[in-house]
């Protein structure tokens, strides 16, 4: 982690200084804090009080002008786990599966990855990687120190190989024709390394096509996403910045574009030779300037909307639905201001485990069926609609909103 190298007292008060892992030429400035949150928001945890005394760290979020990346400069790599108990997969919703196999078919039929040697960073549990090599036929390699062979949903096999470990300069000799990495980077603290590192990977493979997910910032700090500000996500990239990172780094870029409700930022590029690099200025970068400089404020109203549906004042049964880190961070804002006992998720693998931070027991959708909730919070809207079958399916109809 890099450590602050000045301070500078301006209208947001006292504000770090910490030069930009992005693009390693400006200085990210602080704009937003908010102390002593939940360092993981997907391990899972045996009872309530292990939740409630997980480890917490603080999020300074720092806007470099520059480049228009947004990082946590108090972020410490220290604090977070990566592990077995670490349970991120989306693969038990219809909706996202259905998003998943579309994007792996077009990413097979515009590259023709057929054949082909795949390399996946931050595989998870495996189901993006097996899609790619089942789909196109392919062969596999896979990183992840959470990755979990017992899953059903991946089947390993002769032509997919995971390996539970960083992906690191270690392990270079492993390259591709496609280098796919999906809601890794916001995790990585020195983006421009590691990207530089990639770009080596793929030195001598020089037709390869990298491919990379990210969450989208221009949402989160437009529309002031709290739920989507969370430890773990140490970097937070808008089009513009992600573009600047890859042409920086000796790519091409291809296609960038936003996905899955323009919550998801993508990527896809080709490796250029030294000093073919064209770098251009962020064309977002006015945008993301105008979205912080009254961010403090609007959070601070976004969390006061929260309390009106969820605090304790309010005389009904509320749950939340999912418990990933959207739920997380929500709940770590309000803390000990709201009333609500159970939060609901469709991963069985969830299912007894308790919120990190908070406390609150996950349940199964069927536990709703005794409980009874008045009020159900969405996590994320684009599974409002199949949350409102699900309750339906269960003879429930509780008012249904989203985060």
């Amino acid at each position: 982690m890099l450590q602050p190298e000045s301070r500078h007292k301006g209208k947001t008060g006292i504000a770090e200084r910490q030069v930009c892992p992005n693009c390693e030429q400006g200085e990210l400035l602080t704009f937003f804090e908010q102390p002593a949150v939940p360092s993981n928001s997907c391990i899972l945890f045996k009872s309530s009080e292990e939740a409630r005394n997980y480890p917490r760290g603080d999020v300074k979020l720092g806007f470099c002008p520059v480049c228009g990346f947004i990082g946590n400069i108090a972020f410490d790599p220290r604090l977070t786990e990566y592990s077995g108990r670490y349970e991120e997969t989306q693969s038990y919703s219809a909706t996202f599966n259905d998003f998943h196999k579309q994007l792996v078919k077009g990413l097979v039929d515009r590259y023709s990855l057929q054949q082909k040697d795949i390399l996946e960073i931050g595989c998870g549990k495996g189901e993006f990687l097996a899609l790619l090599c089942d789909l196109g036929g392919n062969r596999g390699v896979g990183f992840d120190p959470g990755f979990d062979e017992s899953r059903e949903q991946v089947r390993t096999s002769s032509h997919i190989k995971y390996i539970k470990d960083f992906y690191s300069e270690q392990y270079s000799g492993y390259g591709g024709d496609f280098v796919c990495c999906k809601m890794t980077l916001e995790h990585i603290a020195r983006p421009k390394q590691f990207l530089q590192m990639i770009r080596s990977t793929v030195d001598w493979k020089p037709n390869a096509v990298v491919f990379f997910q990210v969450p989208e910032a221009n949402r989160i700090f437009r529309s002031c996403a709290l739920e989507d500000i969370y430890y773990e996500h140490c970097s937070y990239f808008s089009p513009g910045s992600l573009r600047y990172l890859f042409e920086s780094s000796g790519f091409e870029v291809i296609h960038l574009g936003t996905e899955y409700d323009d919550q998801y930022l993508t990527i896809e590029a080709r490796p250029v030779k030294v000093g073919e690099e064209v770098v251009g200025v962020p064309s977002d970068l006015e945008e993301m300037k105008g979205y912080i400089d009254d961010f403090g404020q609007r959070a601070h109203e976004r969390s006061a909307d929260w309390l009106a549906s969820l605090g304790k004042k309010k005389p009904q049964r509320i749950v939340l639905w999912g418990s990933g880190s959207k739920a997380v961070a929500l709940l770590s804002l309000l803390d000990k201001e709201v009333s609500l006992d159970y939060v609901v998720d469709i991963n069985p693998h969830r299912q007894g485990s308790y919120m990190a931070g908070t406390g609150q027991q996950i349940v199964s959708p069927e536990f709703l069926q005794a409980y009874r909730p008045d009020l159900v919070m969405a996590m994320n809207p684009i599974y409002r609609q199949e949350i409102i079958r699900d309750l339906g399916m269960l003879g429930l109809a509780p008012k249904v909103v989203t985060a």
